[in-house]
């Protein structure tokens, strides 16, 4: 859709929601938001909670821009909503959505696609939590990979839960960390090297953004605390490594069935190999967010890149 149709539809910025990123997706929300208002586009702030069906019937909504992240908002629950009542929205279908969100499934999807990612194990809290000893409860993590480990859980986004463990003392508390927001964790071998993020926008890639947290890794304080992470654009790589890096990314994007705007995240060690992380559906729009300083570097201004994500809007079926 042309960008002077969509001026003529009434756009519903979707933020809020009720997940534990529900403060960033406020600031998301607000940016884009204003960003559409400044370019003249008939937009509506829309918090979506228990009542967004409502909501979006009593103010007319014919397209939505989502900018909800973790729960609902990106694991494909409003994307099904959307589709009922008939909305298009921003961003991935529902399978994509809900595959991107869930860990465990979507680095199943990338290694049989021959898409690398870091050693993992899967945990239920059923399995460790109700025991006792402490002998039986170290019996149930064995996961036949050297530490450091990132403990995570399976469904959860911005780095929430998540902790570096690099003993074997760390451990109990950095599960009880995790199983706060989900019953079913991931421990993941921690891949030393750099963190590097790569921006797709329609099916291409738009570049990439190495991030240097000054904490121990680029934890929910240090993605939205201003000047606690340096940000290298392009990331420093040798030219194999950051093509290599891009391949992935967009492999993982498809494998997914993405579209619309997306990031990826990997880890690239020490002799320049990657790793995948995971694919973040809904990206941030703050002003610290990674997606927009990567279209940036690319020549693609803020407000543009909004309006390009609008006129790659999911339809549904």
């Amino acid at each position: 859709m042309n960008r002077s149709t969509l001026k003529r539809k009434k756009i519903g910025v979707l933020m809020g929601g009720r997940s534990s990123e529900r403060a960033v997706s406020l600031k998301s929300g607000r940016a884009i938001y204003e960003a559409l208002k400044s370019l003249n586009y008939r937009v509506v702030p829309v918090d979506a909670g228990r009542d967004l069906c409502s909501i979006l019937r009593r103010k007319q909504i014919s397209y939505a821009f989502i900018a909800l992240h973790g729960g609902y908002g990106e694991n494909g629950a409003v994307q099904g909503l959307l589709e009922i009542l008939g909305i298009p929205y921003t961003g991935s279908g529902i399978l994509a959505s809900a595959l991107a969100m869930d860990k465990e499934a979507s680095k199943k999807i990338f290694i049989s696609q021959g898409i690398p990612v870091p050693p993992f194990k899967v945990v239920y809290r059923s399995a460790v939590m109700d025991r006792n000893s402490g002998r039986s409860f170290m019996m149930k993590l064995r996961t036949g990979f050297a530490m450091p480990w990132v403990i995570k859980p399976a469904a959860e986004g911005s780095s929430v839960g998540v902790v570096i463990v690099r003993n074997r003392g760390q451990i109990k508390k950095a599960l009880e960390a995790a199983f706060q927001y989900d019953d079913r964790i991931i421990i993941e071998k921690y891949i030393p090297g750099k963190e590097i993020h790569i921006g797709i926008l329609n099916n291409a890639v738009l570049g990439g953004v190495e991030v240097r947290p000054s904490l121990e890794f680029y934890s929910y304080e240090a993605k939205y605390t201003s000047g606690l992470t340096e940000y290298i654009l392009p990331p420093v790589l040798d030219r194999k490594s950051y093509a290599l890096s891009k391949r992935l990314a967009l492999a993982s994007h498809k494998a997914l069935q993405c579209s619309g705007a997306t990031r990826v995240d990997l880890r690239v060690n020490n002799r320049g190999n990657p790793f995948v992380l995971e694919v973040n559906t809904i990206p941030g729009m703050t002003e610290t967010s990674l997606l927009p300083k990567i279209a940036k570097q690319a020549g693609i201004e803020f407000s543009d890149l909004l309006e390009k994500i609008l006129e790659g809007a999911f339809y549904g079926q």
